[in-house]
């Protein structure tokens, strides 16, 4: 990394050679700050200061529940926008916890907590309650919410 917290000329040649689809994260060796590049932007994520973090950037479940909000709102607007419905915008506020199941029927042990996402969406625009009623719906549609909700395989390797 550059002084200035830019990408190196290493890490924009190798972030440039990305495949669609595919993004670079490296640590910059302040901190757990850490660069994500997807060949066309860069991010920064970050702990706070709290967890010996810089607080440079979102932490990674910041930035999980950003991918989230925002794919809800494009799928809204989207949605509404095909449908010629008024809605002017979707707000979506998230926040992440870890919280004790009402019903620990499926829980392996005991004392378990499960991970909790809460998602309040505000539309804004002058849709019936029919409209609205069916975009409350397609939030849940929307392609990331389906991964989250979905079976997720993750292989590692070892470059």
């Amino acid at each position: 990394m550059s002084a200035a917290g830019e990408p190196s000329a290493e890490l924009a040649r190798l972030a440039a050679s990305l495949a669609p689809g595919t993004v670079l994260v490296v640590g910059t060796g302040a901190g757990y700050e850490q660069k994500l590049l997807d060949g066309r932007h860069v991010l920064v994520a970050d702990e706070p200061q709290s967890v010996g973090g810089r607080d440079a950037g979102p932490n990674p479940y910041e930035l999980l529940l950003m991918a989230l909000g925002a794919c809800t709102s494009m799928t809204l607007e989207m949605y509404a926008r095909r449908k010629k419905w008024p809605l002017e915008r979707a707000v979506v506020r998230l926040s992440h916890g870890r919280v004790y199941p009402e019903d620990c029927a499926d829980c392996e042990e005991k004392g378990t907590k499960i991970d909790r996402i809460t998602r309040t969406i505000e539309l804004v625009g002058a849709l019936d309650e029919e409209q609205r009623a069916r975009l409350l719906q397609i939030a849940e549609l929307c392609p990331v919410h389906k991964t989250l909700t979905g079976k997720i395989e993750i292989r590692t390797t070892l470059a």
